[in-house]
């Protein structure tokens, strides 16, 4: 096991503080996701913001299963053999954002490497079928890089979601560690890439907290800004469990500020920055 996996855990500031689930709209939600077996990256990714969002009568779904062919260090979500696609999957998810009365859903998946088309043509069939079911749902797919093969690209461009995200999640230097099979020139070319190709919106994440320097942040947010991405959303790192990679340190809310001053200088349209963001959080204030 990696050493560092190993360190004594460090306190949580004040500052982080996560409101537990609570209300009416939640425990509706809640029990609409049970009852319907949908997988969500609130409870995959363990997200501390789902007391609040899901009792706003929010989520973001997650499709192509919930085992994922990588082993990111960071993530949450579990790793080893996909399941068989469920082609039933897009009408599922489908029926459950009308039930849902969802007005702006976000949809993301597991990697899976596993397939030939890598899950992009049950994207599009995802992102078809609410088009059709609930057609007055706005839509944000937060895609994986596809190991950068723009056919697989282009499907999910074609389709035309409100806004397409993939998150670059840290520094260059830490990318590899922190992503494993991910690349960091890979993840910008694919920013790059659906920008030049029409899409009107587009947006990436990024966590804070794993060892990153200042500067490489800064240099991360310029980077990505040159990619010609609109939104930015930057959060905190917390650990989902032992076997994951330590927090070294917990950002204060200046320099999460200072972030978001920054990146608003270079001309991002929409920037979140505070520790609790996480790529989904206020999403449906990312398409205007």
């Amino acid at each position: 096991m990696n050493e560092t996996l190993l360190e004594t855990p460090l306190q949580k500031p004040k500052w982080i503080r996560v409101k537990l689930p609570t209300g009416k709209n939640y425990r509706e939600l809640r029990n609409l996701v049970d009852k319907y077996k949908l997988n969500t990256i609130c409870q995959s990714g363990s997200c501390p913001n789902m007391g609040e969002c899901w009792g706003e009568g929010t989520a973001t779904f997650m499709i192509l299963g919930n085992i994922c062919t990588r082993s990111c260090g960071f993530c949450g979500v579990k790793t080893g053999k996909p399941l068989d696609v469920n082609w039933d999957e897009p009408e599922k998810v489908a029926r459950s954002i009308k039930l849902m009365k969802i007005k702006h859903a976000v949809l993301t998946s597991v990697d899976r490497d596993d397939l030939k088309d890598m899950g992009s043509i049950l994207w599009t069939e995802t992102v078809n079928a609410v088009r059709r079911i609930s057609p007055g749902t706005t839509m944000e797919t937060l895609i994986p890089d596809f190991q950068g093969i723009t056919k697989h690209i282009d499907r999910i461009i074609s389709v035309a979601p409100e806004v397409i995200s993939h998150n670059m999640e840290t520094v260059k230097r830490l990318t590899r560690e922190v992503r494993i099979q991910a690349k960091y020139e890979r993840s910008l070319e694919v920013l790059r890439y659906m920008k030049e190709a029409g899409q009107n919106r587009t947006k990436t994440g990024l966590m804070l907290g794993l060892g990153e320097e200042k500067s490489e942040v800064m240099q991360t947010i310029e980077d990505i800004r040159n990619a010609n991405v609109d939104v930015i959303t930057i959060g905190q790192y917390l650990q989902p469990t032992k076997k994951h990679l330590p927090v070294k340190r917990f950002v204060d809310l200046e320099e999460f500020e200072e972030y978001r001053l920054f990146a608003k200088e270079l001309g991002f349209r929409h920037v979140e920055s505070s520790p609790l963001v996480r790529s989904s959080y206020h999403a449906e204030k990312h398409i205007h």
